[in-house]
């Protein structure tokens, strides 16, 4: 079964396929999954307007969201098509509720992270591929109590992939790699 992790940003998501078992894990591939449409910079950040200030058009913010779903179901579509069938998750900023962010502009970002993580999970589902959630935070202690292995250890075998997809190679990347691994067979 093929595994593949996302790092979700803002406007996209850093996908790494990997394949095997988790004692014997390979790099397939890495993907950018454009969540936005590149034409509409708007989209990007669609909560935002300029720099530094929020959006408060609730008609344009409904029209971005439209367009943001529309280009996650596309991407996830052709990721799907090309990977067979998957397992996928998550690796995200944050699950905060963005009703909770007292400051309006942070507040902007957190119904970005959230409109991003849930437009792939959507998409996901559609295929039938069910998704897990970590918050990047709690991605190394969850690797290391779910493989067994020192943190050294996985940050060795996580580089192995970077060298044999080639580069870039970044924390995004190794993100997505270790939420794959993570759900790859035991056997």
């Amino acid at each position: 079964m093929i595994a593949v992790g996302f790092r979700v940003k803002s406007g996209f998501a850093i996908a790494v396929v990997l394949d095997g078992s988790r004692g014997t894990p390979r790099a397939v591939a890495r993907h950018v999954v454009e969540l936005c449409d590149p034409k509409a910079a708007e989209t990007r950040q669609p909560y935002h307007h300029g720099f530094y200030t929020t959006e408060s058009d609730a008609h344009e913010i409904a029209r971005r969201v439209r367009i943001v779903r529309r280009c996650a179901k596309r991407a996830v579509a052709a990721l799907v098509t090309e990977t067979g069938g998957v397992r996928a998750t998550l690796v995200v900023g944050s699950v905060i509720d963005p009703n909770t962010v007292g400051n309006p502009h942070i507040r902007a970002h957190a119904y970005e992270g959230r409109l991003f993580r849930t437009v792939l999970d959507k998409a996901l589902h559609a295929h039938g591929v069910d998704c897990d959630v970590i918050v990047d935070k709690h991605l190394a202690a969850r690797a290391a109590k779910d493989l067994g292995r020192p943190p050294a250890a996985i940050a060795r075998t996580v580089m192995a992939f970077g060298k044999s997809l080639g580069g870039p190679w970044r924390a995004d990347e190794k993100a997505a790699a270790t939420a794959a691994w993570l759900l790859l067979d035991e056997a």
